[in-house]
Formats: C-alpha cells, structure tokens, sequence
C-alpha cells in the first residue's frame, strides 16, 4: 500500500509539473493567440515545454505503476493532490505569491484526502472482472456521461462547465479503471498487451475525456469546473473498484466521515481553483 501512495503522489506532482510548464511555454511562445501549427513548431524547440511532456508521460507510467501494486479506491482519490501540487509549483516556478485562503485550501484538501481514505480503507480486490460486468460498465458510463453531455447543450455558462466536468471525471476514472485491466495483460508481454481490448478502450477514454474536459474550460472558469472534476473522479473510482474489482471499503458508521472528507476536498477544490484565475479572466500563468 506505501508503494502505491508513493507512486500516486508521484503521478500527481508530476502531472502538475507538467500543466505549469506546458502553460508557461505556451504563453511565452505567443501570449494571446489561438492556436496554429507554427506555434506548436515553435513550443517544440522549448525547453520547458519539451520538459512538460516528459513530466506528462511520467504522470502516465507513475499512475500506471500505482495501479499495479494498489487499489483503483486508493489511487484515484490521491490524485486529487495533483490541484495543491500545481499551487506549489506556481508558487516556486512562477513566483506568485499564494494568499492565506490558498494555503488553508491546500490544507482543507489534504485533510479531506486523508480523512476519506482512512473512513474508507479501501481493501484489495478479491476478483477480476468478467466480459459481461464490462460490458454492463460501459454500457452504463457511457450512458451517463451521454446524458450529462446532452443536458450541458440545454445551460450556459457555470452550470455547463460544471455538467462537462462531471462528465470528464467520470470518464477520466473510468479510463483509470481500464488502465488497471490493462496493466494485468503486461505480465504476458508485449504482444499481449498489444492484443489487450482495455488498452485500446482505456485510450478512447482517456481521449474522450480530455476532450470534454477542454469544453468544459471553455464553457466556464476553473471556479466552476475542478470541484466537480476532483470529486467525481475519485467518488466514481471507488465505485468502480468495489463493483469491478470486489475492492472492499468500510461503511455503516464510516459513511460520516467519508462524506466530510468528501466535503473538504470538495471546499480546496472551490477555494484552490480562485487563484487560478483572476475575476477579469486573466489566467494565474501569466
């Protein structure tokens, strides 16, 4: 379990790592300006932006080494430090100065990560999941995140961006879901991970979701979008480690202090996500 809170951290720091590095890149290269392949041209000679993309594909292998050796309940939630961790490296790399209502966020997240998962001790998965169950998964994630889509057509503004980070959370712990099916084929060797359906599932995922999370951004502000995303993606990630997996979480009287840490994190994400970005739009990077 030490292992798998150790690489998760690790993925989290470096996926942070890999937002601030990517974003101050982009802005020095053309500070303003839509998108265009010259600029990408230009982002590749970047040193920093080339160093973002290997903390990415970090990210990638830590998460991957934590679903190895650790339950989807247990990694997934960890993950949700990724958010502290982009603070801090704002505040190293970038020189902002954080308020006190920021670091007493970072503080609340952190507490509401540890509270969870010490109520809920997730437990080892007793089974591997069969065709079937899979098909019923997808069949109903994909019908939730379908509707969450199509009601988000019906609003504008907060409300939008708060339905597609719903959807994107979702979606993003389902692919963490078929990253672990997917990590089971890699004993077998490469061609038969090269032969894996949940590798190529957990791709589509992981693209679909990405997706939907930069519709989200571009329907509201972070304010909006990160509590939704930070706490669907580890509430959906226990849900589906006990009902694929058979991974064990403790309820009854636990169930209190699951919703508060759930509650906390869900109080960083609002108050971490203010800095991020100014009242007149202007993004914290610049």
């Amino acid at each position: 379990m030490i292992l798998a809170i150790v690489l998760a951290l690790c993925a989290a720091a470096s996926n942070a790592l890999s937002s601030v590095l990517q974003r101050r890149a982009a802005r020095s290269v053309a500070p303003g300006d839509s998108f265009q392949l010259s600029m990408l041209l230009r982002l590749v000679r970047d040193t920093g932006w080339l160093l973002g993309i290997l903390a990415m594909i970090g990210g990638f292998l830590f998460q991957a080494g934590a679903l190895t050796v650790g339950q989807l309940a247990l990694v997934q939630p960890i993950l949700v430090t990724e958010l502290p961790f982009t603070m801090a490296f704002i505040w190293l790399l970038l020189g902002r100065r954080l308020d006190r209502e920021a670091w007493t966020a970072v503080g609340a997240l952190t507490v509401g990560l540890a509270v969870l998962l010490a109520a809920a001790d997730p437990g080892d998965g007793t089974r591997t999941p069969h065709r079937i169950e899979w098909a019923i998964a997808i069949l109903v994630t994909v019908g939730l995140m379908a509707l969450l889509v199509s009601s988000s057509r019906a609003v504008r503004g907060p409300r939008r961006a708060v339905l597609l980070a719903v959807a994107s959370g979702l979606g993003f712990s389902f692919t963490a879901a078929l990253m672990k099916e997917a990590t089971r084929a890699i004993s077998g060797g490469a061609v038969a991970l090269l032969t894996s359906w949940a590798l190529y599932a957990m791709v589509a995922a992981g693209l679909a979701s990405l997706l939907l999370l930069q519709d989200a951004l571009r329907s509201g502000t972070l304010v909006a979008v990160q509590p939704g995303l930070n706490v669907t993606d580890p509430v959906a990630s226990i849900a589906y480690g006990v009902g694929l997996f058979g991974e064990s979480i403790r309820l009854g009287g636990w169930v209190v202090p699951e919703l508060l840490g759930i509650g906390l994190i869900l109080y960083g994400s609002i108050h971490l996500a203010r800095p991020l970005r100014d009242d007149d739009g202007a993004d914290a990077y610049d």
